[in-house]
């Protein structure tokens, strides 16, 4: 087991849900930070691996769930950190990555989390992380809140707590 894989969380997001009017401008705050992240991933041959939430949909496949997400989406980045085809797309069934999808098995020792929300499904997933004795990575601008100041104590237990990199995305290393 090596290397590092990019996962980026629920930013496959319609944004119709209750706090979204707090979580939209956040993410797209995050959105740089995000692509940056990618396309660094890309040309370096980095893993990236999406996680989202599907809404209870199971029966959705790849193309179908993403086409359906950005049909309905707002705000001006809903396309840009789509996956593309062949992206490995994973649903989870509650606020971690780890829950109910393969990715307890990605054969890295470093996961770089990106997406939303930081206070919850990041914080969540790299909770996860650590129990799996994986390295954590959180670029903090690359990840969206909601509230302020729970995401900033959710950095703080990530760095403290865990051990987890605190960076800008910029400052990743793979």
């Amino acid at each position: 087991m090596a290397g590092s894989a990019l996962i980026v969380i629920d930013m496959i997001n319609t944004h119709g849900h209750q706090d979204a009017e707090l979580l939209l401008p956040a993410a797209e705050a995050a959105m740089p930070g995000t692509v940056s992240l990618l396309d660094r991933a890309r040309v370096e041959g980095i893993p990236v691996i999406y996680a989202n939430d599907n809404w209870g949909h199971w029966r959705s496949h790849h193309g179908a769930f993403v086409d359906e997400v950005l049909a309905r989406a707002t705000g001006r980045s809903r396309g840009t950190a789509a996956p593309g085809r062949g992206v490995p797309l994973h649903c989870q069934g509650q606020h971690s990555i780890f829950y109910e999808t393969p990715l307890t098995e990605l054969g890295v020792d470093q996961v770089v989390l990106t997406g939303q929300v930081t206070e919850q499904c990041v914080l969540y997933s790299a909770l996860d992380a650590h129990i799996r004795h994986l390295g954590v990575v959180v670029p903090a601008d690359a990840v969206a809140v909601i509230h302020p100041d729970p995401a900033e104590a959710a950095l703080t237990m990530m760095r403290r707590n865990m051990g987890s990199g605190i960076s800008r995305a910029a400052e990743v290393v793979w």
